[in-house]
């Protein structure tokens, strides 16, 4: 009962969080920081997914604010 429109939505989502769980967060200074390779295919699917800028992602999930 789901348009195939709306489903196609719902998979891009779920492929995207899927990823995100595959994503490799790097600690560093005793766990006081992170880094996430740009070069990362989990994130660049993620990215192109959900259309968001790779960058900007690759910053925030690194920072808290």
């Amino acid at each position: 009962g789901v348009k195939e429109s709306h489903q196609m939505t719902i998979f891009r989502i779920i492929a995207a969080i899927l990823h995100l769980g595959n994503l490799e967060i790097h600690a560093e200074r005793d766990g006081d920081a992170c880094s996430v390779s740009s070069e990362d295919e989990h994130l660049n699917n993620f990215c192109g997914l959900l259309g968001v800028e790779h960058s900007q992602m690759e910053h925030w999930l690194c920072h808290r604010k």
